[in-house]
């Protein structure tokens, strides 16, 4: 069964003019699929969409086989508190929190005790050389550093699927694919799914399935 399924999915503007629509897509367990496609397209909006941040105007989004459409938004938010993990472009720690305190919020919004997120944290971000700057706060963390945080935070909880806005985007080329190679790691090592929107063909090579976006649907 796939994690993640979407049947003839469609998104409209209020004007009436469609984005996309007829979208069908499979995500299995563990499978790392980059999503790509010209500007305003609506790879984000899509990817909104897939992580039930947004309704679609058509179709169905099914999640591990139950379809999402009559789902209340605490179930929705529940969700993705426990079986979702975000990484976007722009970083978004919280610049009150250090590093750490970053990671663990994850963990503490799923009801674990702030031993056991602290512990999980912590683990994660020596994992990814992150041991001295446990409790740096992001504004003296290079952009490198924060991402690396992100991930951290993307992952502690064990979801079961990653959604990726652009998480390069705002990095140096070198920076930028040791990132992406320890995102994909990572994920391998958990079985996690992983959804990258990307401008970049060098990250989309990276993973096992590309797909472009277009207004007449997902193409291979």
């Amino acid at each position: 069964m796939a994690v993640l399924s979407l049947l003839s999915v469609g998104h409209a503007y209020l004007s009436g003019e469609w984005l996309f629509q007829g979208l069908n897509f499979d995500l299995a367990q563990g499978e790392h699929v980059a999503i790509q496609g010209a500007s305003g397209c609506g790879k984000s909006t899509l990817l909104n969409i897939m992580a039930g941040l947004e309704v679609p105007t058509s179709g169905e989004v099914c999640w591990s086989g139950h379809n999402t459409s009559a789902w209340s938004a605490e179930r929705r938010r529940s969700c993705r508190q426990s079986e979702m993990g975000f990484v976007f472009q722009a970083f978004h720690l919280l610049p009150h929190l250090s590093a750490l305190q970053n990671v663990m919020v994850p963990c503490l919004l799923g009801g674990q005790s702030g031993q056991a997120c602290a512990f999980a944290a912590r683990s994660l971000l020596c994992d990814l050389g992150m041991q001295k700057r446990l409790d740096a706060k992001p504004a003296s963390l290079s952009g490198g550093e924060q991402q690396r945080v992100a991930l951290a935070r993307a992952l502690v909880h064990h979801p079961k699927v990653v959604f990726a806005d652009e998480p390069t985007g705002n990095l140096d080329t070198t920076t930028a694919a040791k990132t992406l190679a320890l995102l994909i790691d990572l994920c391998t090592a958990g079985q996690t799914s992983l959804v990258v929107v990307t401008h970049s063909d060098d990250a989309a090579r990276s993973m096992g399935r590309t797909l472009r976006l277009t207004p007449e649907g997902l193409l291979c």
